[in-house]
């Protein structure tokens, strides 16, 4: 016979151990990487680009890597780049604002140089760029070309020294008092180092525009035209406002439970698991997000809360189970425990199989769509099948123990 009310065996148990070990890892990974927060709670900006014609799946791969190399690259942290459709781009932002990034994506990129009017040197001859150099108003950005480049900007440069070099960004000028070409650069001899050179007004306005034209060298042209259609900003005080009524709520519910299970069963031993296990849910979910860096929005918290609903509701199934199915023979009440708690589990499990399943569709539409509307239900969507998964083999048979060896 084994010792009933055992906290030494409620430990031993693996299911027990694993929820301890996945709560100590997510507290690990929530303190080290950090919770990334979503647009609608850290504030940034929306922005809608048009293509300018609609474009296959290939070409808006291409269009919305470019387009995420090239912010990052800049140095814009957070940042979403999805498709809508086959025409739009939606650009999501958290912490900048649409006018620091408007220039930079709104434009295809397309590099030329061009000597008496001739074309010698296009983007694709471009093979490796380096980091750009600033001394005061002057800057510079030294790139490698390939080959062939090197062979064609030979060709067409020879015999043309100290004849100006314009350099084009989308068709303008990138600086108006353009160098020389040098005689070593006119010899004929392909040479694959070069410099894309200019001045801003001041030092800063120099950083800004060398890093413009670094990381459009850098990530390539785009295949097609885009415009910026519209853009929006969205407060970091109102995502402020969204987590302070977020908590409100979240103790509101809390008190609900409290007051319910408290009622039903007469028995407070019970609340404060049931709630412990709500908690160490919401927890594992957020350390699974620091990891795989999912961004936690608004969308993403009404998945947490309604993964965390369900998850109560399976445990008063479980409760009910016991409380209400126990034998009076005590010989065989931890057989029928188990047995009833088995039960309970195939009841959990037919739920939660209906709920996942419910919600994959809303998932796929959105990660396959990527439109912003669409997008948010993907992430209310996405949370809520985690929430669900870490319910139901993590945290509820951690509570079923619970069930099995203390409650009488």
């Amino acid at each position: 016979m084994r010792k009933r009310n055992d906290p030494a065996e409620f430990i031993r148990d693996k299911r027990v151990l694993i929820l301890i070990i996945c709560l100590i890892a997510s507290v690990v990974c929530i303190s080290t990487m950090g919770i990334q927060q979503g647009l609608d709670l850290k504030g940034g900006s929306v922005i809608q680009l048009q293509l300018e014609k609609a474009v296959d799946t290939d070409t808006m791969n291409i269009v919305t890597t470019v387009l995420d190399k090239r912010l990052n690259l800049y140095g814009i942290s957070d940042v979403k780049v999805r498709q809508s459709g086959n025409q739009q781009v939606v650009v999501e932002m958290a912490g900048a604002s649409p006018e620091e990034v408007e220039k930079l994506i709104g434009n295809p990129g397309v590099f030329e140089a061009k000597i008496d009017n001739q074309t010698v040197l296009t983007g694709a001859d471009i093979s490796s760029v380096e980091m750009y150099q600033v001394s005061g108003q002057q800057w510079s950005v030294p790139f490698k070309l390939t080959t062939q480049g090197a062979k064609k900007f030979a060709e067409k440069a020879k015999g043309k020294a100290n004849h100006e070099v314009f350099m084009y960004l989308d068709g303008k000028v990138i600086d108006n008092h353009p160098p020389k070409l040098s005689t070593d650069l006119a010899s004929g001899e392909p040479a694959t180092e070069l410099e894309v050179s200019g001045g801003g007004d001041d030092e800063k306005d120099s950083n800004e525009e060398a890093n413009e034209i670094y990381t459009v060298l850098k990530t390539g042209s785009l295949p097609v035209k885009i415009h910026v259609i519209g853009s929006n900003t969205v407060s970091a005080e109102l995502g402020q406002k969204f987590m302070e009524g977020t908590l409100i709520a979240a103790l509101l519910a809390i008190l609900a439970i409290f007051t319910i299970i408290y009622v039903r069963y007469r028995k407070a031993l019970l609340v404060f698991p049931i709630l412990f296990t709500s908690l160490s849910e919401i927890v594992i979910v957020l350390g699974i997000a620091s990891i795989i860096h999912w961004n936690i929005d608004l969308a993403a918290i009404a998945g947490l809360m309604a993964s965390v609903g369900t998850g109560v509701d399976d445990q008063i199934i479980i409760t009910d189970e016991v409380v209400t199915h126990k034998g009076d023979n005590k010989r065989r009440r931890r057989t029928r425990t188990k047995m009833n708690v088995d039960k309970a589990f195939f009841i959990i499990f037919a739920s939660a199989g209906t709920l996942i399943a419910a919600m994959l569709p809303l998932t796929y539409v959105g990660f396959a769509r990527g439109a912003s509307g669409i997008g948010t239900i993907a992430g209310f969507a996405f949370t809520t099948i985690l929430g669900v998964l870490v319910g139901v083999f993590i945290t509820r048979p951690a509570y079923a123990k619970f069930v099995e060896i203390f409650i009488k």
